[in-house]
């Protein structure tokens, strides 16, 4: 006996990323309660979204730009510069800053103190001209590239009735500019980040404020009034991030699922060993859901359609 997944997603040019197929009967089945998903959240970064080009490049045309020329041996130094001066950040004013200074501000001092361990010398105005030019890289078409499967796959949320959105480690402006920019908010329905929670994955409270942000979008439109409360085992995040993606979402109650987008054996091996589920794409994610019999979206519907 076969029951019958139908698996239909496209990219932007119209190429068929995966066509239906069949599950056999089988297979193992949980006898136990049906399992269900009616929200989904996901990372941003490495998940539905990929970074352009080279910190190096982009940090250093900057500054060129505004007439402040970097020696290439110097150059070389900004991913280190940038990873030590964001952890220096992010320890003074955690989440970006969260209520304390705004999100430009957090970003003025990481890039400033970028420039400074690189050991290129500014005035203020001129440390002021090259940070606006880099902010205004990073909320451009020039940083940031959209994964082929990431429209189709939050078209298909939203046809099944799954609330659909953002759960990261970022600002706001992701949720402002960047992701309508690039086309996915309106498929989206809650965007929650840490600046606003103040709060970073792994903690429990991050994954808590993103139930309260996805439950008004599953009343929105429906008639009923016996609507329930999303609980944590009815949301699945997917993220790319081992502690704070997986551990921290499957302590938070959710099911749990990371992208090895780049092809990164040895990292996916260590994940899987650890317990988290790992695939390519977003198309093998909608594979797994039907392999795995969950039913989706409000609770009268039907299990196993998956188109």
């Amino acid at each position: 006996m076969l029951r019958r997944t139908f698996v239909s997603l496209t990219s932007n040019s119209g190429k068929i990323l995966h066509q239906t197929r069949q599950i056999s009967s089988n297979e193992s089945i949980n006898n136990t309660k049906p399992k269900r998903i009616r929200a989904i959240s996901c990372d941003v970064t490495g998940t539905l979204v990929s970074f352009l080009g080279r910190i190096e490049d982009h940090y250093g045309d900057a500054a060129h730009v505004c007439g402040i020329e970097i020696l290439q041996e110097k150059k070389l130094l900004i991913p280190q510069s940038f990873n030590k001066a964001y952890k220096e950040t992010s320890a003074a004013h955690p989440c970006f800053g969260n209520s304390c200074i705004s999100s430009k501000e957090w970003w003025r001092r990481c890039v400033k103190r970028s420039f400074d361990l690189v050991g290129t010398s500014m005035d203020e105005p001129e440390e002021e001209r090259v940070f606006q030019r880099v902010y205004s890289t990073f909320g451009s078409h020039a940083a940031y590239g959209v994964f082929d499967d990431a429209k189709p796959f939050l078209k298909w949320c939203m046809r099944h009735g799954i609330a659909c959105g953002v759960l990261s480690n970022a600002d706001e402006r992701y949720g402002d500019s960047i992701l309508p920019m690039l086309g996915l908010s309106d498929h989206m329905q809650f965007f929650t980040f840490s600046k606003n929670v103040g709060v970073e994955k792994p903690g429990k409270e991050i994954f808590d404020a993103a139930i309260q942000d996805a439950q008004p979008w599953l009343c929105l439109g429906n008639k009923r009034s016996d609507i329930k409360l999303l609980m944590p085992e009815e949301v699945l995040h997917i993220g790319n991030d081992y502690q704070k993606d997986y551990v921290g979402a499957t302590s938070a109650g959710f099911h749990a699922v990371l992208l090895d987008r780049y092809d990164e054996k040895e990292v996916a091996k260590s994940w899987r060993e650890g317990g988290a589920p790992v695939f390519k794409d977003l198309i093998d994610v909608v594979e797994w859901l039907g392999r795995e019999q969950y039913e989706l979206g409000p609770r009268d519907s039907v299990r196993f359609e998956h188109s």
